[in-house]
């Protein structure tokens, strides 16, 4: 039997296609990532021209993302513009290339055995089915969240979307209306469901874009989910019984499953956007254990000048040490500068980097807490590391996340969205000192234990990827 070729192909930012790419290598078939050809050119800038250069088992092909090339190219792209263009343009891109790869004279590869598409870019699954190849929907975001949003069209039946006028956004609305009857799904509000529901357009593009997607996953031949089964045990169990879904398999914390595997040539392949500053490692080893913390807000967030102020004497007064990774693109439409004062008085105590390996970061001695956007790759890393939290979502499932942290998992504490320097100062000291810190530390370790017994052998998520492969596999033998 000639070799399985998988293309892997992920949703064109920096979140989806770190946690694409570990999926990728622990598959450790014959891999075709697929980049956008603008990510491509970024991850060329960031980490050198031998990043892609490509290995016998792990090659990197391109397609266009249907848009003009932005004009700084040290920029996230705009997540609607994105989806939009992917949506419209990208089938005839892909297909074109699957034309290419399973042409072998050209391709010198096997024909594609089998596609791990993200979630949202479900026009993968109409090339599959031009050429008769399975699909797996590779959905790197929380379960909950994701049978949150496979909810929507219920959310919309039921009335309460789009809302009824801008006041619902301020008259506790948000806050005060329970979203009790999706299954498994507990103490949720209405503010703590994924953000495209905040809209009163009834037609809004996002919400319409991020619908039609989750409600095509049922012609994949499976989902992936970078989860563990006891994170999300109630939600995973309610759903099954609930929806005639394709199988559904968990496999997280990716990177610790990772950390199992004997490493690769193809291991050393790194997907970061950004040229990593690991000088802060450095200064992480100057400092006593447990006594910094770490905020970063991932790739997409961005934030007033006002909130970054906010954010930064918060984090001053405080008086505790702390690594902040500020973007170049974090403040909306200005550079992040900070007043003069504030490096002044945080001389000794605050590092201010531009991007960092997180992995490496979360699981340095001298971390005591994360300040975090609730993105899903952050917040796994961090349970997986036993660090607690303090959450400020930003948009999309973070907010979901974010209760779920808070209410269910017990191992953080939220800030307000309009960010006040004293609420920052207050929280970053429970956090370090207080009885709340010291509860949410512990339980943090409590799942960090879950964490890796789930992706040590015979754990569930280890299992679970055996399982993938003999579904791969087996799809290859009745494609014979």
């Amino acid at each position: 039997m000639e070799k399985i070729h998988v293309v892997c192909i992920p949703y064109p930012v920096q979140s989806h296609i770190s946690s694409m790419m570990k999926l990728a290598k622990i598959l450790q078939f014959q891999i075709t990532f697929v980049n956008t050809e603008f990510n491509h050119q970024r991850l060329l800038n960031a980490r050198g021209p031998d990043a892609v250069k490509g290995l016998a088992d792990f090659r990197f092909e391109t397609i266009s993302d249907g848009l003009p090339p932005p004009s700084n190219p040290n920029v996230s792209q705009d997540i609607l513009t994105l989806c939009m263009s992917t949506k419209k343009n990208c089938l005839e891109f892909f297909r074109n290339l699957i034309h290419r790869l399973n042409n072998t004279t050209y391709s010198n590869v096997p024909p594609v055995s089998c596609i791990v598409s993200d979630g949202i870019m479900s026009f993968t699954l109409q090339a599959a089915k031009e050429f008769g190849i399975p699909v797996f929907l590779y959905w790197p975001v929380s379960f909950c969240a994701f049978v949150c949003i496979l909810h929507f069209p219920n959310l919309i039946q039921r009335g309460l979307v789009p809302l009824k006028g801008e006041s619902y956004l301020t008259n506790g609305y948000m806050e005060n209306t329970l979203v009790d009857w999706i299954p498994g799904v507990k103490d949720i509000r209405f503010k703590d469901l994924p953000s495209p529901v905040r809209t009163t357009n009834p037609n809004d593009p996002m919400l319409d874009f991020i619908t039609r997607e989750t409600g095509r996953t049922h012609d994949a031949a499976a989902l992936i989910f970078n989860t563990f089964d006891a994170l999300e045990m109630e939600v995973l169990d309610a759903l099954k019984s609930e929806l005639p879904l394709p199988p559904v398999y968990t496999v997280g914390p990716l990177h610790l499953l990772l950390n199992q595997i004997p490493l690769s040539e193809s291991q050393s392949l790194g997907s970061n956007l950004w040229k990593e500053d690991t000088e802060c490692m450095k200064w992480l080893d100057s400092k006593e254990p447990k006594s910094v913390v770490y905020v970063n807000f991932g790739s997409i967030t961005v934030m007033t000048p006002q909130q970054l102020v906010e954010f930064a004497w918060g984090l001053a007064n405080s008086k505790h040490n702390f690594l902040w990774i500020i973007r170049p693109d974090l403040v909306d439409g200005e550079s992040a500068t900070l007043p003069p004062e504030f490096a002044l008085e945080i001389k000794e105590r605050g590092l201010l980097a531009s991007w960092c390996p997180q992995e490496d970061v979360l699981n340095h001695a001298s971390i005591a807490g994360f300040l975090t956007h609730c993105g899903w790759n952050s917040t796994l890393e961090s349970l997986s590391c036993g660090v607690p939290m303090i959450s400020w979502p930003f948009f999309a499932e973070q907010h979901t996340n974010c209760r779920y942290l808070c209410k269910h998992w017990e191992v953080s504490m939220e800030i307000n969205s309009n960010v006040e320097r004293s609420e920052v100062e207050r929280l970053v000291r429970e956090l370090m000192e207080g009885e709340k810190g010291k509860k949410m530390k512990k339980k943090a370790m409590e799942w960090k234990k879950k964490a890796v017994e789930a992706t040590s052998p015979g754990g569930s998520s280890y299992v679970t990827i055996d399982k993938i492969v003999s579904k791969i596999l087996a799809s290859k033998i009745t494609d014979q």
